[in-house]
């Protein structure tokens, strides 16, 4: 009854909205636990009849973090509004459920010493070792998604230009600028590294992070590998996924670069998105000044006094 409308909802999410399929499966996971709440707490209450109050219990007792409360909450309001819009329910019980009280955290980045620190720390005399330090300043140097980097192909890359050719959410293309560093190590890779792997399936021959089996590397290899880096380089920041991604935003802003400059080599389809890591600028100026101002050293140093 409850995933009576799901395949409908797929086309829907994939051809009509133009979202990934990373995205659907997401939405899919998340309501699919909704599901299961509610076929156990109250199995007399369908799809038709469920309330506000039904979901508010499910979101409270729900024993995970914040942020991923949001994205389970963007998942459910998606499908029922998918409802309501196709005539299948009349009224959608997630029009007043606010998320304001899951407060917005701004997102963990890390420092550029961090990031040479944890490309010191990569053995780059293997294979595996030397992609994956290419992987991390690319990353760090384009803003990319995790998704948007695997899927590029060796055509993408304008060497002459020094730009990249990236197919972002929604299928949506744009170019993202490479510095000369990040470019030079991604062609030693493929010149030096890709090219002697012994074989190479078919449908990757243009794809141009590989496996040393020939094979496009999962997005779960490229974030555990990440979190296992910054945990040897000695980081004990929240390692997610998009760290990187966020670091790149977050070093472009503190060093003056236009919003929407920024906004644009992101991908974000609104400026909103771009506009939380101006937040972290104004955070980081503050610890400037909390360390370096005289007036504040003096109040530190008074403070490490007292008993």
């Amino acid at each position: 009854m409850w995933e009576e409308y799901f395949n409908d909802f797929k086309s829907h999410i994939l051809l009509e909205r133009s979202l990934s399929k990373n995205t659907y499966e997401a939405y899919e996971r998340d309501c699919k636990k909704f599901f299961a709440f509610m076929r156990e707490n109250y199995p007399e209450i369908t799809i038709y009849t469920v309330k506000l109050q039904h979901l508010e219990d499910f979101l409270w007792r729900l024993k995970i973090k914040n942020s991923s409360k949001r994205r389970i909450v963007s998942g459910i309001k998606a499908y029922f509004k998918f409802l309501v819009m196709s005539d299948r329910i009349n009224d959608n019980p997630c029009q007043l459920l606010k998320t304001s009280r899951i407060d917005k955290l701004l997102p963990v980045v890390l420092h550029h010493e961090e990031i040479q620190k944890m490309l010191s720390v990569i053995d780059k005399s293997t294979y595996h070792g030397f992609r994956d330090s290419v992987i991390i300043e690319i990353l760090y140097a384009c803003g990319l998604r995790i998704s948007e980097l695997l899927n590029l192909k060796k055509g993408d890359v304008y060497y002459k230009h020094e730009y990249i050719k990236v197919i972002g959410k929604g299928n949506k293309e744009r170019l993202v600028p490479i510095g000369e560093k990040a470019l030079k190590l991604l062609q030693l890779y493929i010149k030096n590294h890709r090219s002697k792997l012994p074989k190479i399936d078919p449908k990757c021959e243009d794809i141009i992070f590989l496996n040393r089996r020939g094979r496009k590397l999962t997005r779960q290899y490229v974030f555990q590998a990440i979190k296992t880096i910054a945990h040897e380089a000695g980081i004990k920041k929240n390692i997610h996924p998009h760290i990187l991604r966020h670091s790149f935003a977050s070093a472009l802003i503190q060093g003056g670069a236009n919003l929407i400059a920024v906004k644009e080599m992101m991908g974000h389809s609104s400026v909103v998105s771009t506009e939380i890591y101006t937040h972290l600028d104004t955070l980081h100026l503050r610890e400037t000044l909390m360390l370096y101002h005289p007036h504040y050293q003096e109040l530190n140093k008074r403070k490490s006094k007292e008993p």
